[in-house]
């Protein structure tokens, strides 16, 4: 990241100060920490009602603390107050889940910046309800004696619960789909799913299976026959899909693992409206066998979780081995964020600040910049690929079974079937494009978006509403969907009270790579 004293913007030298002071935050570095405080009298730190006045009172203070609890930041807002003075205020969380907040005044004179009024105070963890029988959020509940599949009691995992999206072959038990009547027809499973049973091998045990949108072709997370999970981060909201139920299960402490697919945004979307950590991995990288597909070319298989620690265990389970890498910077497009509403993108702003903090990497613009008229071309091409290839999944299903699926459901498979072969090459040829695109700017870094255009819209959000959001959601997710490469989403952003994710991308196969970021910026796993 540029150097605190001048090169760069200001705000990026600045946000290099604050990655310093995190650093020595955490190393408890004291001659470092003293050099970031302003010397002299008029320098404050207040904390817990009372404040200390002076550089000397404060030094003696850190010397007499010993180290202060660690903390991982979340949200970093910056905000200039003139040329050389800003604020900023910094949103964290602490190992035992509960939050922070640090609010600094800097000053940027010739030695740098440094600070000259602080303060901290803390709130307590989270509280989380359970209930566990919602069938909106599971078609088979966890059962109160015996798990659906019992872990092997060894590995890793051991101890973790999963909750597996409706798509997904277990031994002993039928794939729903979401759709009453697939139910129905489906025969009973004699092995689970590769990606599923590595899991399992791993010490993870199937706690219950979960609700999908029907046949995984939907955003938002409604279910006409099962009904809409409830998302225990935003109750009057709508929890995100199409991995829906394993995302609320997830949020609500009922499970500690949610897996399940990504074709267009179905593991971020849950993950950003629940505030879950989402992973949806490289094309290829992770078993899609035994899985009920929806677009075999974009179908993914990954994973959500609470605890990003967790996730990462998870992955490493279903991964080959490879060698890791950081990025040089952490890439911003200005045409990208525009994409999202202006409170999100304001949110999202916030947790990529506090990601430039942690990691100490430097915030660069994309430049040349991706355009609007790129990102409107690259979605409609996706929903057309997509859709063609839904229809080839299972439009013999829907032709045989006449109002199986919900009227809104049904439209966008069958516009797969009234599609024209010249419109699928001309969406192919697209999507060729855009992939050498984003391959030549992550070549610079890794690629950072707004999760989702707008935080989870209102249950009973009117429809154009719901209709924007959910076509500027897959303006943003598609990008990751149709090139192939990895993404994680980090539930970082706050709009308002509403979870809002920022989502990175990284080169295609650099799974663990991306997921490496988590040891970073993440508390260690909880028991």
């Amino acid at each position: 990241m540029s150097d605190e004293h001048g090169s760069g913007t200001p705000e990026q030298s600045l946000l290099a100060a604050a990655a310093r002071y995190e650093r020595a935050l955490r190393e408890n570095d004291l001659p470092v920490l003293d050099e970031l405080f302003a010397d002299g009298s008029p320098t404050l730190r207040a904390e817990g009602g009372a404040a200390l006045v002076g550089h000397a009172d404060i030094s003696a203070y850190r010397a007499r603390r010993g180290g202060a609890p660690a903390r991982w930041q979340r949200r970093v807002h910056v905000r200039a107050l003139g040329d050389a003075d800003a604020l900023t205020v910094s949103e964290a969380e602490r190992s035992d889940g509960s939050g922070g907040l640090q609010t600094q005044l800097w000053h940027r004179s010739a030695d740098g910046w440094r600070i000259t009024a602080a303060h901290v105070s803390s709130g307590p963890a989270p509280v989380r309800s359970t209930d566990g029988n919602d069938p909106a959020t599971w078609r088979v509940a966890p059962g109160r004696s015996s798990p659906v599949l019992p872990g092997s009691g060894t590995g890793p995992l051991r101890g973790s619960r999963i909750a597996v999206k409706d798509l997904f072959a277990i031994a002993g038990q039928r794939i729903g789909g979401g759709v009453p009547a697939w139910l129905a027809q489906a025969p009973v499973e004699t092995s689970s799913a590769p990606a599923l049973q590595a899991l399992v091998d791993a010490g993870s045990e199937v706690t219950g299976i979960a609700q999908t949108d029907e046949l995984a072709f939907s955003l938002m997370g409604v279910n006409a026959h099962w009904g809409t999970p409830r998302n225990p981060a935003a109750p009057a909201h709508l929890p995100g899909g199409s991995t829906s139920g394993p995302a609320a299960a997830v949020a609500a402490g009922e499970a500690d693992l949610g897996l399940g697919t990504d074709t267009a945004g179905s593991l971020r979307v849950p993950g950003s409206f629940c505030g879950l950590y989402a992973w949806r991995p490289s094309h290829g990288a992770v078993d899609t066998s035994g899985v009920l597909p929806l677009a075999p070319s974009f179908d993914t298989v990954g994973l959500l979780a609470a605890d990003p620690a967790l996730l990462a265990a998870a992955a490493d389970v279903l991964l080959a081995p490879a060698p890791t890498a950081r990025p040089s910077a952490l890439l911003r497009s200005s045409a990208l964020f525009s994409l999202a509403s202006p409170r999100t993108a304001l949110a999202v702003d916030a947790a990529l600040a506090a990601l430039a903090v942690q990691t100490g990497l430097p915030v660069r613009q994309v430049e040349p910049d991706f355009t609007a008229e790129q990102a409107r071309e690259w979605a409609d091409s996706f929903r057309t690929l997509q859709a063609a290839e839904a229809w080839a999944s299972h439009g013999g299903f829907i032709d045989a079974h006449p109002g199986a699926l919900s009227p809104a459901v049904e439209r966008r498979f069958r516009h797969g079937q009234e599609l024209a072969p010249a419109a699928v090459e001309a969406a192919r040829a697209v999507v060729e494009r855009t992939r050498g695109r984003l391959e030549a700017v992550l070549a610079g870094g890794w690629l950072c978006l707004p999760s989702t255009a707008a935080p989870a819209p209102r249950l009973d959000a009117p429809a154009e509403e719901f209709e924007a959001a959910r076509a500027g959601t897959l303006r943003l997710t598609t990008l990751a969907s149709q090139t192939g490469v990895p993404a994680l989403n980090l539930p970082w952003g706050r709009v308002g009270e509403l979870p809002v994710g920022l989502c990175v991308l990284a080169p295609r196969g650099s799974d663990r790579s991306l997921l490496a970021l988590l040891a970073e910026v993440a508390p260690p796993r909880r028991a």
